[in-house]
């Protein structure tokens, strides 16, 4: 039971700033726009397209002009730049092409590319929000680059999710800067997200969330499977980068359940409740699948908060095979098995998403505990944000048992706030930005710090 029901009604209507209401999402009519412009059609145009190119693996032909994966580099980037075009040059397309040394997966020096489409924000641009899926594939065996490799749901279905993204929302603006990101290398290890995350931090480039979307085709083998109208979302709790000081301060104040990715999931499933009633997301509490991984891990091991998006069930028969029919039994990754609607479903959640967090003020910054006193209050600091359309701040909490908040107050556009006789013993507590079209940032979780007097 929270302390909502213990206020009286007379207090609730002198006291506007401390109303309690449920913590979720008002939905914005420029996103509700943008996920009805979302096209299965065209989801599928895309990925037939690239499975047209026989293989896609790292290590295929890059200077065959119809198969191969260089083949595919270049039609990607064409199809960026033609979006660019309809929106009068606002995506800024570049390729990043590195060479990969010889690893175990790659025998000898490759050159990767990543196809890379920006745009750009408009009154905070230095703030990037990423959305990839890769575009590379393999058949049974990943240093093959001479088997058919069709790749259609991996990753054909997320490539083609985030080209449908770059053409549906490049026709606004948003205040923060989106990337829209195809990748190579990730059945060799993650390569081409890896380059990027690197050269991000080199950079300093200020990452605030990322997406991968990897597998998202919705097999239609599993379509009576009871949660077939979810997508999961994997958000890690524990960050992949703490260091050993933080490890010690997280175990003495808890926070395993309230990393930044963790609040992002949390982030994700409240705008899918509030943009998809008939289709929602499973927010998973681990980094990625048992013992595999996807590219939203370089950008984790590099500090910043990256999700997974991938359908509830896989088909391993239609997954990193070679195609061919054995005992009756057909292997291979190809577009047969796509259920569109379904990828449309996913790429929806993702725009809705994304056009959220890109249209909101920053989350506050250096958000904590002020424990100059010892008190059975608990006492919030953060810095004030400085944004023209900021309208103030929204504290929320739960129980210690609780997963999602249940609860929030908004407090003002104020730096700091006491909420009285509500221990941080009891409580998780977060704060997030709101600005005055009632779009809210994540969640911050709070720290310990010693600033008042």
């Amino acid at each position: 039971m929270t302390k909502r029901i213990t206020l009286s009604l007379f207090a609730l209507l002198i006291l506007p700033v401390a109303t309690f209401s449920q913590p979720g999402l008002k939905p914005n009519p420029v996103i509700k726009d943008l996920i009805k412009d979302v096209s299965p059609k065209k989801i599928e145009q895309y990925n037939r397209k690239l499975v047209s190119f026989g293989t896609r693996n790292t290590l295929s032909s890059q200077t065959d002009p119809k198969r191969g994966i260089g083949a595919a580099a270049n039609w990607i980037f064409e199809e960026f730049s033609r979006i660019s075009a309809d929106c009068d040059g606002c995506l800024d397309v570049r390729k990043q092409s590195f060479l990969q040394e010889k690893t175990r997966r790659i025998p000898e020096p490759t050159k990767i590319t990543n196809l890379v489409a920006t745009l750009k924000g408009t009154t905070d641009p230095d703030r990037v929000y990423i959305v990839s899926g890769h575009y590379d594939s393999m058949c049974s065996s990943s240093t093959d680059g001479k088997c058919d490799a069709p790749g259609a749901n991996d990753d054909g279905s997320g490539t083609a999710a985030v080209i449908e993204m770059a053409r549906v929302m490049s026709k606004k603006r948003y205040e923060a800067t989106i990337i829209f990101m195809t990748v190579a290398g990730e059945e060799q290890g993650l390569l081409g997200a890896r380059y990027f995350a690197a050269d991000a931090v080199k950079n300093k480039m200020n990452i605030d969330a990322m997406f991968t979307n990897d597998i998202i085709g919705g097999v239609k083998t599993m379509k009576n499977k009871p949660d077939r109208n979810s997508v999961r979302v994997f958000a890690e709790g524990v960050p992949s980068n703490e260091t050993e000081r933080q490890a010690m301060l997280r175990r003495s104040i808890g926070g395993e359940n309230d990393s930044a990715t963790r609040q992002l999931g949390r982030f994700i499933y409240q705008t899918a409740r509030a943009y998809s009633p008939n289709f929602r997301v499973q927010l998973i509490y681990r980094r990625d699948r048992y013992l595999r991984g996807g590219d939203h891990i370089p950008f984790l091991e590099s500090g910043f908060p990256a999700v997974r998006f991938t359908e509830p069930h896989e088909d391993y028969e239609h997954q990193h095979q070679t195609v061919r029919t054995e005992n009756g039994v057909f292997y291979g990754d190809t577009p047969d098995y796509l259920d569109w609607s379904y990828i449309a479903n996913v790429t929806r959640i993702n725009v809705a998403a994304l056009g959220s967090l890109a249209m909101s003020p920053a989350r506050p910054k250096n958000v904590g505990f002020d424990l100059s006193r010892l008190t059975n209050d608990t006492d919030i600091t953060w810095d004030k944000g400085t944004e023209a359309d900021l309208a103030g701040y929204e504290i929320v909490w739960r129980r210690t048992t609780d997963a999602f908040w249940t609860d929030s107050k908004f407090v003002g556009n104020v730096d700091k706030f006491t909420m009285k006789d509500m221990s941080k013993d009891n409580y998780f507590f977060g704060v997030r930005s709101i600005d005055k079209d009632g779009n809210k940032s994540p969640v911050v979780f709070p720290g310990p710090v010693f600033r008042r007097n």
